[in-house]
């Protein structure tokens, strides 16, 4: 019997993409698992695979078309009943699916909300019914979710809501992403909340674990989260203001033309301008004698190409990085306003910045601190290439403490570089230049790398800043510093 197959959940806070490619036609047998679809996300361009198996009769969407999650892309007919996107895309990280949402996980919700006027015990028995409720897959938070977004807006209109749960839609005046608050988990146990709750937080874009509970225990209430996405509304300072201020007409002086945002250059626009508005910027600037260092990058640069990456400047500073951060804890932490605490993280994982052919994308480096710098250029060389290919995942882009990007290739003397929310601190390099350096006697030729680390005021000082720009830099010049 004939079959739909649905786009699935992509991730978290993912519901809709642009189609790049239809990898199927019409006649053709679809194996179970097979790539169906080739979608890019606000996030990265992944490839969908089929849940359902058998002959394609039907193909519901086409290149160039945006879809949303649970919008059906084929059909086909002898598939199993597992269709709809219950199996999750191999691009997705660790977790498992929660279950479809329903009216009786819906009224508990309600029931836990209602006013203390009911009573203390009605209230303490709709907390234990919601507790029953609760299933381990909505324990998951970095695990992307099963159903549809449409049906679950529909309660949340109903409760008075003023929110913009479709985010495909992104109304031209929409204030930006502001209470996006989620793009890491926190570290913590998963607090009591409804499932219902939970889909609400992850619309939103808020992480559960970061909304004070008013309930019984700490319970978190579908008022709980709005008033958390309210007080980062209002700490957004002037984005809503800005996005909101309409342009000139200025086809009064001349022809214009307009193009839509790319789903990357979108999201990039979205999360800086969440990134200048939440964070107290500050940026130092120093420069580094690398005339010794370059000696024994060019030395080591055939090994590196054997393991089939570059021995670059960037591969250099990630070895350096890890090292420091292991020194200055503090610059590989996120802040938690809602708690009033900082997140210390032990593992070093890196972002570096690829300019690529679609927009800034920042794949992370995992356990930099573990691997030495040729293992290092391999794996650089690797994420770039997925990278400019389009092929990077989720995961690819997700955890890092830190990120260093290098416009040395391009030039510049220095720049201000903007932090990588929820991150506190970035370095930026820029081209390195001779210049004439006295060395207490009379001026020698030095190759000088300038470098400028931006960071969070709110956890890091401008003493600490100095201090570990500084280290870095005396890094650069001694590489043994590293080893100490």
């Amino acid at each position: 019997m004939p079959t739909d197959f649905t786009l699935p959940e992509l991730g978290e806070n993912i519901t809709a993409g642009d189609v790049a490619r239809v990898l199927v036609a019409v006649g053709d047998t679809v194996a179970k698992d097979q790539a169906v679809l080739e979608l890019e996300t606000d996030k990265a361009t992944i490839e969908v695979p089929s849940s359902v198996a058998g002959v394609v009769k039907e193909i519901r969407v086409k290149q160039g078309e945006r879809i949303k999650v649970g919008q059906v892309v084929l059909t086909v007919d002898g598939g199993d009943a597992k269709a709809g996107g219950v199996d999750q895309p191999k691009t997705e990280a660790k977790g498992e699916p929660a279950p479809a949402p329903d009216a009786g996980a819906e009224s508990q919700d309600n029931a836990a909300a209602a006013p203390a006027a009911k009573g203390a015990a009605a209230q303490k028995g709709a907390a234990e019914r919601e507790r029953g409720t609760t299933d381990s897959a909505d324990d998951t938070d970095a695990a992307p979710r099963g159903g549809g977004q449409a049906q679950e807006a529909a309660p949340a209109k109903a409760r008075g809501e003023v929110i913009n749960i479709d985010r495909g839609a992104r109304p031209a005046a929409a204030a930006p992403s502001a209470p996006a608050v989620s793009a890491e988990p926190v570290e913590g146990s998963m607090p009591p909340a409804a499932p219902s709750v939970r889909r609400l937080a992850r619309e939103l874009g808020v992480e559960i674990r970061q909304v004070p509970g008013t309930g019984p225990e700490g319970r978190i209430s579908v008022e709980d989260v709005q008033a958390f996405v309210r007080t980062a509304l209002s700490g957004a300072g002037g984005g809503a203001a800005a996005a909101a201020t309409p342009l000139p007409d200025f086809t009064k002086w001349g022809e214009v033309e307009r193009k839509p945002m790319s789903n990357i250059r979108r999201k990039t626009a979205e999360h800086l301008s969440h990134a200048w508005h939440a964070i107290p910027h500050v940026t130092q600037h120093d420069k580094a004698d690398i005339t010794a260092l370059e000696q024994l990058r060019k030395q080591y640069g055939p090994q590196a190409e054997k393991a089939g990456g570059k021995m670059t400047m960037t591969v250099v500073a990630l070895k350096i990085i890890a090292a420091a951060l292991r020194k200055f804890p503090q610059f590989n932490a996120s802040v938690d306003m809602a708690r009033q605490e900082i997140i210390y993280k032990h593992a070093v994982h890196i972002g570096v910045a690829v300019d690529t052919p679609r927009g800034l994308l920042v794949p992370v480096i995992r356990d930099v601190d573990r691997k030495g710098v040729i293992e290092l250029a391999a794996d650089l060389g690797k994420a770039s290439e997925k990278a400019r290919a389009g092929k990077l995942s989720l995961d690819d882009m997700q955890g890092g403490g830190f990120t260093i990007t290098n416009l040395g290739g391009i030039g510049g003397t220095s720049f201000t570089p903007i932090v990588n929310w929820p991150e506190v601190a970035i370095l930026g390099i820029s081209r390195g230049v001779h210049e004439a350096v006295y060395d207490g006697t009379a001026f020698q030729p030095r190759q000088m790398l300038p470098l400028s680390l931006s960071y969070d005021h709110r956890v890091i000082d401008g003493a600490d800043g100095a201090r570990f720009l500084r280290w870095v830099a005396e890094a650069f010049e001694q590489p043994f510093v590293v080893l100490l």
